[in-house]
């Protein structure tokens, strides 16, 4: 299966939360092509660094407000879109505790905000939902159709939750608006400008390692993820953009690994002298995630490329460049 680039020059992208860590990435790609873009962030938890490099580039236009509260008066957002990408969520488990209300207005009200943009424009609307929509899945490796395992009053739930909301609400505008919708479930990502402190293990794991500082595992560390490299998981979101699919799409990489062994692997790669330690488990922590990517493959042509030894020492090299 080969996928037509279907956005280029000429055309106008909005990208919310597009100084986040993946957001960014997909950011620098769409200019790339050519494309003009406009990002809209309140900066909770994206950083003006992501997108300093853009600042002077003629197609881009950066936007500071909170989607949650409907598209500001702004002349970048006057005109039509092409395509709305909604990228915008605070992301990290630190994020459930410190930020519910916000999770879920970004998911529920934003999400409505755009898909009303999108009915108007006749835009292509996309949206960044997650892996989290399987919660602790009992389905293993976990299909487009399988329906989750979801603690609705959880601490993840906020989390949880708004990303299931905004997928009935994207397909709903589907079914009886007629928005070209796309939903792309996002599984574990990692690589450059993630959060040192955003409490996922592969920043916390690195920034550890490099300090020399013990490795924090939580439980026993047999519970799994599947780790993909930013660059595969852009060039997944763009073949979904350019396709003509809705979804629900999995992306993300089969490479499935446990905790200790990502521990022990960036130990390695760091040349640290960290050692393990364990810590405990917070609730509701999926045990296992694996994306079947059957789908994927077949609509899209896509393939991961970056193996997490790649990936990891340019995640590692990124942050050690950061600390100094």
């Amino acid at each position: 299966m080969k996928v037509e680039q279907r956005f280029g020059p000429g055309h106008r992208i909005l990208v919310t939360g597009g100084a986040g860590f993946v957001p960014s990435h997909l950011v620098d790609s769409l200019i790339g092509r050519g494309c003009t873009v406009v990002v809209l962030d309140n900066f909770v938890t994206g950083a003006k660094e992501n997108i300093a490099h853009l600042l002077d580039i003629p197609t881009f236009t950066l936007v500071e407000a909170d989607v949650s509260d409907g598209l500001p008066a702004h002349p970048a957002l006057a005109e039509r879109f092409d395509a709305i990408l909604h990228m915008a969520s605070p992301a990290s488990p630190t994020d459930f505790e410190k930020l519910p209300v916000e999770i879920l207005r970004v998911g529920s009200v934003a999400t409505l905000h755009l898909l009303e943009r999108a009915t108007v424009d006749g835009a292509r609307f996309l949206l960044a939902s997650t892996s989290e929509a399987y919660g602790d899945p009992k389905e293993h490796p976990q299909r487009e159709t399988y329906w989750g395992n979801v603690n609705p009053v959880g601490i993840r739930s906020v989390y949880d939750e708004a990303k299931r909301f905004s997928e009935a609400a994207t397909m709903a505008y589907r079914r009886s608006r007629g928005v070209d919708t796309a939903i792309v479930r996002i599984f574990n990502t990692y690589g450059p400008r993630m959060r040192p402190d955003d409490g996922r293990a592969i920043p916390t794991f690195v920034s550890q390692a490099l300090r020399g500082e013990p490795i924090t595992v939580h439980g026993t560390g047999d519970q799994t993820r599947s780790i993909c490299y930013v660059a595969d998981l852009v060039r997944g979101i763009l073949l979904l953009l350019d396709s003509t699919e809705s979804g629900p799409v999995n992306c993300g990489t089969e490479h499935e690994m446990s905790m200790r062994e990502l521990a022990e692997t960036i130990i390695s790669l760091c040349e640290s002298k960290s050692e393990v330690t364990y810590v405990t488990r917070a609730a509701d922590d999926p045990e296992m995630r694996r994306p079947d990517l059957t789908l994927a493959r077949a609509a899209l042509g896509y393939e991961p490329a970056v193996t997490p030894e790649v990936g990891l020492q340019r995640t590692i090299e990124h942050f050690r460049g950061r600390m100094g």
